[in-house]
């Protein structure tokens, strides 16, 4: 859920469907912390100092609050018997009446362990509940030489015409005697906004220029897409010293771009914290540059993140961030877990959402405490009965879920159920079995 015209509206007609439609979901097994109507569960106490993770199983996705959702498979993920997905988005929309669930993620070629130094782009699920059946896209009307579910890719650059660009020159692949064959996409949203399908996604580090864009559909949620008027030459915001050393000078921007939506309008979230308002057109943001920054109470000091991501529920802002949870030795020899900065004696452990609560969008937001554990770089969204859910991957590239034992169950498009702590305490967790 991104803003009350972007996510499911739940009204008669939805909860009647969810009925038959979420029988599955609602078969997930019973927890302590499911409180009798009118009650809720408590906040737990802010950890302390500020900055300190907080690692209790409770907050972990589990068999009883969590499950990775059954995507139909392509051809290349036969052999591990799943989809392979970083950066998992999932989101409900009503469309004609009806409700539609949408997954995408960050995905990987054929013969490559990660999503680098080349994918090649962005494929998209569909399904009427959230159990499923979760079918590739049928995007085979308009590619039918293509692979089904593909909904942009640098491979469509060929489909570029004079007034329409599909893939602009800067998202093109390109090679060097490093990489060899290098330009990916990472971390694609799809949102439905005043009708229309939008999907915002970012150029990875191996990309000419490295940042944040937007696709707009001139059909369904398949496509065919092309890319925003303000993406033509760059991604969104200004470029700046960021990212790997081998990213060229001037190529990086901001990434991990997000949109939110509300009363007919649309802003861009970006990860450094930023935000910007779109036109009314949706082809630009306002101003191009020199954007705005969310009012927050940052760690001291404050370590790098990334996921930024805002949703509104019960008249709140909820602003998102994927920390990496560091371990560390106390002067007592104890384990210290916390969002510190990297840096000798300090060894990532969880890819965990930290997580914030504001009166306005731009701020200013509380202190942030941990929603999930392992459940880093997500989104929040409404199941179309009204539930509240967020979607995680395990991290496998350091960390617990890189352990060869584990990294088997890594990289994978989970949803966990949430639960809130109502009016008074207004926090968000990964539902949990001991909090009350």
């Amino acid at each position: 859920m991104t803003g009350s015209d972007n996510g499911a509206q739940v009204g008669r007609r939805a909860l009647l469907a969810g009925v038959a439609g979420l029988a599955g979901t609602a078969a997930l097994p019973a927890t302590a912390a499911q409180a009798a109507p009118g009650r809720y569960p408590a906040n737990w106490p802010q950890q302390e100092p500020y900055g300190t993770a907080d690692t209790r199983p409770d907050l972990w996705p589990r068999e009883d609050n969590s499950f990775v959702l059954p995507l139909e498979l392509r051809p290349r993920d036969r052999e591990l018997g799943r989809v392979w997905m970083r950066d998992t988005y999932v989101n409900c929309f009503i469309v004609r009446g009806r409700p539609l669930y949408v997954a995408t993620g960050t995905t990987r070629v054929p013969g490559l362990e990660a999503a680098g130094p080349w994918n090649d782009g962005i494929f998209v699920w569909t399904a009427p509940s959230l159990k499923g059946p979760w079918r590739l896209a049928d995007t085979t009307r308009i590619r039918p030489d293509a692979e089904k579910g593909k909904v942009w890719s640098p491979e469509f650059a060929g489909e570029n015409r004079e007034g329409r660009t599909v893939v602009a020159p800067w998202q093109e692949y390109w090679t060097d005697d490093r990489f060899g064959k290098r330009g990916q996409a990472w971390a694609p949203e799809v949102h439905y906004f005043r009708g229309k399908w939008y999907i915002v996604a970012c150029m990875g580090d191996h990309s000419q220029k490295v940042g944040s864009f937007l696709l707009v559909s001139e059909g369904g949620v398949e496509g065919p897409y092309r890319l925003a008027e303000g993406n033509l030459d760059k991604p969104f915001g200004e470029s700046f010293v960021g990212g790997p050393a081998f990213i060229e000078p001037g190529a990086y921007h901001h990434i991990d771009g997000s949109l939110y939506s509300e009363g007919g309008e649309a802003w861009l979230v970006l990860h450094n914290h930023l935000y910007a308002k779109f036109r009314d057109d949706m082809e630009d943001i306002v101003p191009a540059t020199g954007l705005p920054a969310f009012q927050q109470q940052p760690y001291a000091p404050e370590p790098y993140l990334e996921g930024a991501y805002v949703f509104k529920h019960e008249g709140k802002y909820y602003l998102l961030h994927a920390a990496w949870d560091r371990t560390s030795t106390n002067p007592d020899g104890s384990t210290r877990y916390a969002y510190d900065p990297g840096g000798a004696g300090r060894t990532q452990y969880q890819y965990d959402a930290v997580i914030a609560v504001a009166d306005r969008f731009e701020g200013p937001y509380s202190k942030r405490w941990t929603l999930g554990v392992g459940a880093g770089h997500n989104n929040v969204f409404r199941d179309h009965a009204g539930r509240l859910w967020a979607t995680f991957f395990r991290n496998p590239n350091v960390g617990h879920w890189a352990d060869p034992s584990r990294v088997g169950d890594a990289a994978v498009a989970g949803v966990v159920r949430l639960e809130w702590t109502g009016p008074r305490g207004n926090r968000l967790y990964v539902q949990r079995r001991h909090g009350r």
